[in-house]
């Protein structure tokens, strides 16, 4: 049965100040479901920068440069940071670009066209950090209310456009209770729906006393969270009702941090209704990165160089860890001798180990040639592994996906314990000493297909030492099949381990 095309967005990343390991948790995730995807049919995978709005005309003014300067100097820094990680994505797009401003304005005729947007004047407190108005009754202390921020808010009289967010309400409603899936996990789907009963009141989406946005016919810029919400849309070029558009609408995951749930899940449906269009599938809202209880921000100063953690651990141990640590939906908590635990321990002792001794025999004992296969007990315990990763994949649990993952490592591992391959080849049991290489080999081939979602450049290097071209690709009901390594295949063994072993390093 053919596989709907499948489309997987990242929040388009907040442009200014430098990236921290929280943007790249987000960029793995999606690069994950886009790598498994691919292997069963046409996916799409997007990402980009959110450039516009207040914050960003700051700060771009304190470095002694435009907006438009600023960011393109900004920009390569995130290209950077995706490619460090071996993030692959189909498109990259930024706010500032022609095809996002344009249609953005066509989103902004359609809606006012619709009656769905009006002028009115608003009066209320703005917080200028999170670029977000808030009512009275939810600011604590008089200040901005989201934890992260907490700085003081500012009083705002201007006539804007809103947008009639009030009148979507019960819809919305009755939208979370018939689709109770369609926002996970199910704390961010509680939240919401609660913020939903207790009334919503419309949004005003623009600013008439800033520049730099997306210019609105007749002055002032469009709010910057409508502004960023829309780029799902826009780079599927929407507007002119595209073949992209009409073959990867409506996302089929779109992964944001929890902090976000109330621009996705509210606002987001709610616009998308009024341009006649279908809300995405699914709304994944996964938890924080901490360090000692708090959240990793910019504003809060506790954040890691993701690029500096690459270059010590391997972006693949951090892949693996920022996955295989916690549930994908939950908080957890970031050190960096977790990390050497989990490198040293799964990594190198579990899987490393295993391709480095089962390489190493069969080059000692055939030359480095697969034996043929033979029915195999771990193949018919397995034969259903690549079903059930699938299905984990797809249901976004991650770690259990890299667990079962692991019951293979484990399996093959125990194999070498027990068989001996040793002792069979001084003993001259043959037949015995080839099934057991076979079966060896063959398991490091399933394993090369199964992590490389998870960690790309360790499947190649799996798939490469097996004596292969390129890197595992195919769907796995087809190839993860017991007794498709065909025998007489030559190895090339690396002498470099996959996970050299790292010392922790003293206090």
């Amino acid at each position: 049965m053919p596989h709907r095309p499948f489309y997987v967005t990242t929040p388009i990343y907040y442009i200014s100040g430098n990236p921290h390991v929280g943007h790249v948790y987000t960029s793995i995730a999606a690069d994950v479901l886009a790598r498994y995807h691919r292997a069963n049919g046409r996916t799409f995978f997007l990402t980009g920068t959110d450039e516009h709005g207040q914050k960003v005309a700051a700060a771009a003014a304190e470095a002694g440069l435009d907006p438009q300067a600023w960011t393109d100097a900004l920009v390569p820094k995130w290209r950077a940071l995706l490619a460090r990680y071996d993030v692959e994505f189909d498109d990259f797009i930024r706010t500032s670009e022609e095809r996002h401003k344009r249609q953005c304005v066509e989103v902004f005729e359609r809606l006012k066209a619709s009656g769905d947007v009006y002028l009115g004047t608003y009066e209320g407190w703005y917080c200028t950090n999170d670029e977000t108005f808030w009512l009275e009754t939810k600011l604590v202390d008089g200040r901005c209310p989201n934890p992260e921020c907490g700085r003081e808010v500012q009083w705002l009289s201007e006539d804007n456009w809103f947008f009639a967010l009030s009148k979507y309400r019960d819809r919305l409603v009755t939208y979370y209770r018939e689709h109770p899936q369609w926002l996970r996990p199910e704390r961010a789907y509680n939240e919401m729906l609660a913020t939903l009963e207790g009334g919503l009141e419309d949004l005003c989406i623009s600013r008439v006393n800033l520049e730099w946005g997306v210019p609105l016919p007749g002055g002032g810029v469009m709010y910057v969270w409508l502004d960023a919400l829309l780029n799902y849309i826009t780079a599927l070029d929407f507007a002119s009702d595209s073949v992209r558009f009409r073959t990867f609408w409506p996302a089929s995951v779109q992964l944001i941090g929890k902090e976000i749930a109330r621009f996705h899940t509210i606002i987001w449906p709610a616009v998308l209704w009024a341009l006649g269009l279908p809300s995405p599938e699914l709304v994944f809202a996964h938890g924080w990165i901490t360090l000692e209880g708090q959240k990793m921000s910019k504003s809060l100063g506790n954040v890691i160089d993701p690029f500096e953690i690459a270059d010590r651990f391997g972006s693949d141990t951090i892949r693996y860890f920022l996955l295989r640590e916690a549930p994908f939906g939950s908080d957890f908590s970031f050190s960096e001798e977790k990390v050497r635990l989990r490198r040293n321990g799964d990594l190198g002792n579990d899987l490393g180990n295993l391709v480095k001794r089962t390489l190493a025999m069969l080059t000692r004992y055939r030359d480095g040639h697969v034996p043929a296969g033979v029915p195999s007990d771990i193949g018919k315990r397995f034969a259903d592994l690549g079903a059930r990763v699938g299905t984990q994949v797809e249901a976004l649990a991650f770690r259990e996906a890299l667990e079962t993952t692991w019951e293979l490592v484990t399996a093959l591992n125990r194999a070498i314990d027990e068989k001996r391959p040793w002792d069979l080849h001084k003993r001259g049991a043959d037949a015995e000493l080839d099934a057991t290489l076979y079966e060896l080999c063959e398991g490091l081939r399933w394993l090369a297909h199964l992590t490389a979602p998870f960690m790309p450049a360790t499947a190649r290097g799996i798939w490469s030492q097996l004596g292969f071209d390129g890197e595992p690709r195919g769907p796995w009901a087809e190839e993860l099949v017991w007794g498709r390594l065909a025998g007489g295949a030559v190895t090339q063994p690396s002498d470099i381990a996959l996970f050299p072993r790292l010392d922790a390093v003293a206090p």
